[in-house]
């Protein structure tokens, strides 16, 4: 294993740093969430595409940087550092990669020019009620390439500002596979959702929508495996920017806050629970690291990814309530940016299975073992 960032990959985040950085601001993140439009940055969106950033690991021949999942996944811990109102997980991790992997090449002549222009914003429709992801009650029916999907898929990342869903359905004789439906075509109709961290997410209801299949339905949902994997993954590598910025406010306002006359942060407690803290973040960061790494090398990485998660919905929340706790009242006002933190970091923990389930997960992998 190798987690030290090439030069190349440097270069990436410095450019993703700067342009978030500069556009991401609080100033405008809360003109944006008080607006009566949705909560998407379409201007930064648009100046990530054209620095190359949002197709940057879509292959060369249509339109992109041919890079992979390693450097997506530095580029979402910058989101999730500046808590940016753009769909780069959705698009990128839950579309894009997807799309290259199993589309054909039709569908990525379609798709995958557009995605790196900033000119279609993808997604994927994972969750439904009472339903584990991997089996979804959704249904496909089809005969050769036309496809008509029926079902109900909630909280759909992004859903209600997305061109393409990618989404899990079951076929009439049992295969799991992924379809790829237009969002605005007959057939969908989909309901914003009020969400925790005020993102555009959406119900969508489908009925005899038309789609795409991509790659092959088969008993074992490999596709479905496949993107659920780097969904989970792009999750962890956002959280640990997350936690990133959460701590870094937390340690500027317990140096100013005084009582007694002296700053906070010399106080025992307060510096024991920062302390831990930082050593719940660096485990989010290691082991988010360590799963997108092995993806991004082609390594199995399912025990990896378990780990991962279990890190970012546990020790994530631990982060963030800690540094609300520390910073008192200002912590829960909405002038103040941390809020935003608290309420992404809620809103990562629990998308395709929280601490519990991937403790279930890695108990089942070492009683198979």
């Amino acid at each position: 294993m190798d987690f030290s960032v090439s030069e190349e990959q440097q270069e990436i985040v410095n450019l993703a740093k700067q342009i978030l950085t500069d556009r991401s601001t609080h100033e405008r993140l809360k003109a944006l969430e008080t607006s009566d439009g949705p909560r998407f940055d379409r201007e930064l969106w648009s100046d990530l595409a054209q620095a190359g950033l949002v197709g940057l690991a879509i292959p060369e021949s249509h339109g992109g940087g041919g890079l992979g999942f390693h450097e997506i996944a530095l580029i979402l811990e910058e989101v999730g550092r500046t808590a940016a109102a753009v769909p780069y997980c959705e698009t990128t991790v839950m579309g894009a990669l997807a799309v290259a992997e199993y589309g054909d090449d039709a569908t990525k002549q379609e798709i995958l020019p557009k995605v790196a222009a900033g000119e279609m914003i993808l997604t994927a429709a994972m969750v439904e009620a009472d339903i584990e992801a991997e089996r979804p009650s959704t249904t496909a029916t089809g005969d050769g390439g036309a496809w008509k999907i029926n079902g109900t898929k909630h909280c759909v990342a992004a859903g209600a500002i997305a061109n393409r869903a990618l989404v899990p359905a079951t076929t009439t004789d049992g295969k799991i596979g992924v379809f790829i439906v237009d969002l605005d075509g007959p057939g969908v109709e989909r309901t914003a959702l009020v969400t925790t961290a005020g993102h555009p997410d959406a119900r969508i209801e489908l009925s005899d929508a038309a789609a795409t299949a991509l790659g092959s339905a088969d008993a074992e949902g490999s596709v479905l495996r496949w993107l659920g994997d780097r969904i989970t993954a792009g999750q962890c590598a956002m959280m640990v920017g997350v936690c990133d910025e959460a701590l870094r406010l937390t340690s500027d306002y317990t140096k100013e806050r005084k009582q007694f006359g002296v700053a906070i942060a010399t106080f025992q407690a307060v510096a024991h629970r920062a302390a831990d803290a930082y050593i719940d973040a660096e485990a989010i960061r290691l082991t988010a690291r360590q799963a997108c790494w092995r993806i991004g090398e082609g390594l199995p990485a399912a025990e990896q990814i378990a780990i991962a998660k279990y890190f970012a919905a546990e020790a994530g929340q631990r982060v963030v309530h800690a540094a609300q706790h520390l910073h008192g009242g200002m912590g829960v006002d909405r002038d103040y940016p941390l809020h935003r933190y608290f309420v992404l970091a809620k809103q990562l923990e629990l998308p395709l299975g929280g601490a519990t389930k991937q403790l279930r997960r890695l108990g089942a992998m070492i009683a198979a073992a």
